[in-house]
């Protein structure tokens, strides 16, 4: 259902001039923040295009508030297809949670009520977006640290059956597994088994922090063994799944990244 491109990195401002001249040996591909690069004009759209001729793109979106009951933003989605169609894109995917809320955008990805009514709300949305960029999306798993009384089913459950309903894709971040199975004491195993292998298109690593008895999605460390542990098990569920390291935090040098990307195998 969706490509193979091998191991790939979320590509930041730092690297630019690496990926642009396709001096990216061991990196198969690339995550772009969507919205970083919607503007036509721009220093980003101008090194994506030169990326483009090396490595293949992904765009990773923060904005689309797939489960907000504001309007989805058709001008919006309007620029993402705009963008994809330039930059051909291997997949497009933005996150399960909402942003905004009468219009105002919280700029944090806030979590979902795992409750049927939700999940008609989601997927009828996510129709209305994959008929506007004429393509199927992938949604992520959030990272967690409070949740909705009230749930009528789990948060693994619901998002196997968003992606069954709305025959979606599912980016699996294996370290928000991880900080929300730690969070709320859930099983990350019992998380994993629960994705329908087919619909799992690729894999996120990243670090997290502690903040007293929570874990924190910040994408400012190195993976932990923990995490990688789970990549391993994850890697055995979704053999045809890719992976993509994350880092938008204490950005190292490209090598060292490319060092830590290794541990994928």
């Amino acid at each position: 259902m969706f490509p193979r491109l091998g191991n790939g990195l979320g590509l930041r401002t730092p690297h630019f001039s690496r990926a642009a001249a396709g001096d990216c040996a061991g990196v198969d591909w690339f995550e772009v923040i969507t919205e970083n690069a919607l503007v036509a004009c721009g220093n980003p759209r101008r090194v994506l295009r030169a990326a483009r001729e090396h490595r293949p793109l992904v765009l990773h979106g923060v904005s689309l508030s797939i489960a907000s009951t504001d309007p989805l933003d058709d001008d919006y989605l309007t620029r993402v297809a705009e963008l994809a169609r330039e930059l051909e894109p291997a997949m497009i995917s933005d996150h399960l949670c909402w942003t905004s809320l009468g219009g105002h955008n919280t700029h944090d990805l806030l979590p979902v009520p795992y409750t049927e009514e939700a999940l008609a709300h989601v997927v009828a949305r996510v129709a209305h977006v994959q008929d506007k960029l004429g393509r199927r999306i992938l949604l992520e798993n959030p990272s967690t640290y409070a949740v909705f009384d009230g749930a009528e089913v789990t948060e693994w459950d619901f998002l196997a059956e968003v992606a069954k309903r709305a025959d979606c894709g599912i980016l699996l971040d294996v370290n928000n597994v991880f900080v929300s199975c730690t969070n709320h004491g859930w099983n990350a195993q019992t998380y994993l088994e629960a994705m329908p292998v087919d619909r799992v298109g690729y894999l996120h690593v990243a670090g997290h922090t502690h903040d007293g008895p929570l874990l924190i999605d910040t994408h400012d460390q190195p993976v932990c063994d923990e995490v990688w542990a789970l990549h391993a098990s994850a890697r055995a569920r979704f053999p045809d799944a890719s992976t993509l390291l994350e880092r938008d935090g204490h950005i190292p040098d490209f090598d060292e990244l490319v060092a830590e990307l290794k541990r994928t195998a």
